[in-house]
């Protein structure tokens, strides 16, 4: 199942998206995918009912239906860096010998097709690509073998950064990762059983019609149950948490020189079987 929020920013219900495209309503049975309604039980017994016993909305996603994030009330946005070799060569580091953990800010939470805003002061603004896993059945120190079961979904993220107040403004990552704007979260949130394989999926991402990132989640160094696993040993992992897995090369802090998002562009990017986003950047205000 797809599973989605419609609706104009801060008014968003509850769907899923049916066999054919359209958006059914899940506000009757549901206040929001999030908390307890994201329980991989919970989840199964939505899919299990009639889809035609829920309303249509009107409006085709992404064109003239809005979509809102796809989980609502993310307590933690937990970020994987340096988790694919080619990226880590590209940044010019180490592959790391345990996940680089760091936070990406719920401010930051949009839409998957809204507007990003660089930020006041940037020099640096990036894009990457990102397979999330957003957790369903919370827990701690979750065994490696157990941690599929506690997937209420994967979704595709933007994880937008300013590299330099990342890399060159002192203390932690967070402070490029977390700016307003900066966390595209959707379209859908896609049920494991109808992602399959997440270990070969393709993803991607252009900006302008440029194609700058080609890369598949195969070639992921830490794999999605170990990072479960590994996360909830330094903190309780709770429905609606997402952790986003890191990206592949092509960001264009790798290339040489270095190319930075500007007002006015456009980024589109996706994964195989999760979706596509859309995103205006809004060149920074004085």
């Amino acid at each position: 199942m797809k599973y989605l929020h419609y609706g104009p920013a801060g008014q968003e219900k509850p769907g899923f998206l049916d066999a054919e495209g359209r958006v059914r309503d899940l506000s009757g049975e549901i206040p929001a995918l999030a908390g307890e309604a994201l329980l991989p039980e919970k989840l199964a017994a939505l899919a299990a009912r009639n889809p035609e016993g829920f309303p249509l909305v009107d409006g085709k996603p992404q064109v003239d239906l809005r979509l809102g994030p796809c989980v609502k009330g993310i307590g933690k946005f937990i970020c994987i860096g340096l988790n694919y070799a080619d990226h880590a060569a590209e940044s010019g580091l180490e592959l790391p010998p345990e996940p680089v953990i760091f936070n990406k800010w719920t401010s930051a939470v949009i839409g998957p097709d809204d507007d990003v805003q660089i930020p006041r002061g940037s020099v640096s603004t990036d894009w990457e690509v990102e397979l999330a896993i957003v957790i369903g059945k919370g827990g701690s120190y979750i065994e490696e073998a157990d941690a599929v079961s506690h997937i209420a979904g994967f979704c595709v993220v933007n994880d937008v950064s300013e590299r330099d107040f990342q890399l060159h403004r002192a203390g932690t990552w967070d402070k490029g990762k977390g700016c307003d704007t900066f966390g595209p979260t959707g379209p859908w949130l896609v049920t494991p059983d109808e992602v399959g394989d997440f270990d070969a999926l393709d993803m991607w991402c252009e900006v302008d019609g440029h194609r700058y990132q080609n890369g598949s989640s195969s070639t992921m160094h830490f794999k999605v149950p170990f990072l479960i696993a590994y996360c909830s040993r330094f903190m309780s992992l709770q429905p609606g948490d997402v952790i986003s897995t890191g990206t592949p090369p092509g960001v264009g802090m790798g290339h040489k020189p270095p190319v930075y998002l500007k007002g006015g562009e456009t980024m589109r990017l996706g994964i195989d079987k999760l979706g596509e986003q859309t995103q205006k950047v809004r060149a920074a205000v004085a």
